[in-house]
C-alpha cells in the first residue's frame, strides 16, 4: 500500500465546502472521484484543514493510500483531467505511513482578502470581501496584535463547533494594505470553526471606528460568541498554507505556503 501526498488549489464559491456530502457536491467528493478514476479503485482522501462553503485554497495538502502504482505525474495531470475547473492538483509526492495530511501539521495559514471601496466588485466577486467602510488600518493592525498568544477563543467560535476545547494558540495576526485591498493573515497550530472570519469581523467594526483595539481584550475576555462581531462573509477567505516536519518531503521542506499577497488572483 502506498501513501500519496497532493497539493492542490481551489475556487470554493462552487462547492458546498470541502466535506463529503450526501448530493456529491464537496471538494472532498470531486477529488476522491478524480483520484479513484486513476487508482482504478475507490479512494478515501484525508485533507490538512476542512475549508467551508464558499472558502478557497490556495494551498491545501491531502493524502490517500492506494494499491496503484503510478508515476507521481499520473497523480497530477492525471488526476486534473478528471477534476472540475475550479481545482487543480499542483504537485504530488509519495510520502511515509506516518504521514497524515492533518494530524501530521504543524501549523496552518489562513489569509481573508478584503475590498474596501465605495461598490462592490465584479471582477472579484466571490473572491474576495468588500465592505464600504473607509477602514481605519492603523487601528485594526493594534487590534490584531491582541489576538497573537494562548487564548481561550469562544468569542471567536461558531456555536456549532465540534472541537474539544476553544483554546488555541495564534502566532501571527497581520494586517496587509496595497491599494483598496486589505489582507488579513492569521498562523495558529489549529482553528476553531469559523474563527478566522469572526477575528475578521471583529477587525473590521474596529476598523471602521464602532469599536477601539481593546475591544479585542474584553472579547477575549468575556468568552461570550454573542456580543462580538458578525461573522464575515466567506468570500475573501483562504487556506493560504500549512507547515510539516521537513522528513516528509514536501515541497519548501514543509513549508507548503502561499506566500503572494494577490495570490488569490493570479
Amino acid at each position: 500500500m502506498l501513501r500519496i501526498a497532493l497539493g492542490l488549489e481551489y475556487e470554493g464559491g462552487a462547492f458546498c465546502g470541502w466535506q463529503t456530502q450526501a448530493s456529491g457536491a464537496s471538494i472532498q467528493d470531486a477529488v476522491e472521484r478524480a483520484v479513484s478514476v486513476i487508482a482504478d479503485a475507490p479512494v478515501r482522501v484525508h485533507c490538512a484543514g476542512r475549508t467551508d462553503t464558499g472558502v478557497h485554497a490556495a494551498v491545501q495538502v491531502v493524502h490517500f493510500d492506494t494499491d496503484a502504482n503510478r508515476p507521481l505525474t499520473a497523480w497530477v495531470r492525471g488526476v486534473n483531467a478528471h477534476l472540475p475547473d475550479a481545482i487543480s492538483v499542483r504537485w504530488s509526492r509519495q510520502v511515509s505511513d506516518e504521514f497524515h495530511a492533518r494530524f501530521s501539521a504543524l501549523a496552518r495559514h489562513y489569509r481573508y482578502l478584503l475590498l474596501s471601496r465605495d461598490v462592490r466588485p465584479a471582477l472579484g466577486a466571490g473572491r474576495c470581501g468588500w465592505t464600504h467602510w473607509n477602514l481605519d488600518v492603523e487601528a485594526m493592525r493594534d487590534a490584531a496584535t491582541r489576538l497573537v498568544g494562548r487564548h481561550d477563543f469562544t468569542s471567536f467560535r461558531a456555536a456549532e463547533c465540534q472541537a474539544a476545547s476553544p483554546v488555541r494558540t495564534l502566532t501571527r495576526a497581520a494586517v496587509l494594505e496595497v491599494g483598496a485591498l486589505i489582507a488579513f493573515e492569521f498562523s495558529a497550530n489549529a482553528f476553531l470553526h469559523h474563527m478566522v472570519r469572526n477575528m475578521v469581523g471583529a477587525l473590521v467594526q474596529i476598523g471602521r471606528g464602532a469599536n477601539s483595539p481593546h475591544w479585542i481584550d474584553e472579547l477575549l475576555a468575556a468568552k461570550d460568541r454573542s456580543i462580538a462581531a458578525p461573522t464575515f462573509s466567506p468570500d475573501g477567505l483562504y487556506l493560504a498554507g500549512v507547515d510539516y516536519p521537513p522528513e516528509f518531503g514536501l515541497p519548501n521542506h514543509g513549508r507548503v505556503r502561499n506566500e503572494t499577497f494577490g495570490g488569490a488572483f493570479e
